[in-house]
């Protein structure tokens, strides 16, 4: 009976609870709130999740730079303790440049000194030497002269005489 009232109720009337299109759509509502509401959680729950990710994302992201600035600036500190350090390099070289010219200009001046006091030297013993050499020479022509003369005007027997006064005047001489 009931089958058949529920198909006489579809002909002919007995409203709009008695409709299974009505039902039907209730219960579509009720499953799309039910279902609507775990969509809605679900996707809140994602975009939750993927607003935290973009949080730690921009925090990793944010101690990044700032590690990155720090490395920069540090970076540049040591950059320009650098470029001090090459130019006070760059200013001891040219010191020690002109120090070492002037030690090099003064050693090429001491060893021209010496080379001139050694070349004063030798002028002066070879002066020495030709002064030896002409007061040698001119003794040997004056025994020679001498020799000479004493054989043309002495003679033999004055000869023994000469050498036996000058050993008996030698004591006296050397005295």
């Amino acid at each position: 009976m009931i089958g058949t009232a529920w198909a006489a109720d579809a002909h002919g009337g007995g409203g709009l609870f008695s409709d299974p299109t009505f039902w039907v759509a209730v219960s579509f509502v009720i499953f799309l709130a039910i279902a609507g509401k775990q969509i809605v959680r679900g996707l809140t729950k994602l975009l939750d999740d993927r607003t935290a990710l973009i949080a730690r994302t921009l925090g990793e992201a944010e101690k990044l730079r700032n590690e990155a600035q720090k490395s920069r600036d540090d970076a540049q500190k040591n950059l320009a303790d650098s470029a001090k350090l090459a130019q006070e390099i760059v200013a001891q070289a040219k010191q020690e440049a002109v120090r070492l010219t002037q030690h090099a200009a003064e050693e090429r001046e001491a060893l021209i000194a010496r080379r001139e006091q050694q070349a004063k030297d030798r002028i002066a013993q070879a002066e020495a030497q030709a002064s030896r050499d002409v007061r040698n020479m001119a003794v040997d022509v004056a025994l020679a002269a001498t020799r000479t003369l004493l054989k043309e005007q002495v003679g033999a027997g004055r000869t023994q005489a000469m050498i036996d006064e000058a050993i008996t005047e030698l004591p006296r001489r050397l005295h």
